[in-house]
């Protein structure tokens, strides 16, 4: 991943409704969910939600596919797999036991409340 996706990628992560979508999708797996769905879970207006989708999905962090009328969004596992390539590259300057395990990480703090 080239420095400018990473940057587009991590802005479209920073703002708290857009976390909370790509958390959502993260957590909905391959079957995603429609945008109707995710606007009740995350407390959004439609209009307000659509911006959102689109900023994460320009930033390759989901993606779309219709199903009948409704759109279904799930989070891109690619995408995502590459910012955390991305963010963890160099870690620790070449000595990852500094940083340890992401999953041991996420399963052993409360960073994702």
């Amino acid at each position: 991943m080239q420095l400018p996706v990473a940057v587009e990628a991590l802005s479209a992560l920073a703002h708290a409704n857009r976390l909370a979508v790509f958390r959502l999708l993260v957590r909905a797996g391959a079957d995603g969910m429609a945008a109707g769905d995710i606007a009740r879970e995350i407390g959004a207006l439609p209009n307000t939600l659509s911006t959102h989708l689109t900023i994460l999905s320009n930033a390759g962090l989901i993606g779309s596919r219709r199903d009948g009328r409704s759109v279904i969004y799930s989070a891109d596992y690619d995408g995502m797999r590459q910012l955390l390539g991305f963010l963890v590259a160099d870690c620790c300057a070449g000595r990852p036991e500094i940083c340890g395990t992401l999953g041991d990480l996420a399963a052993s703090t409360d960073c994702c409340t």
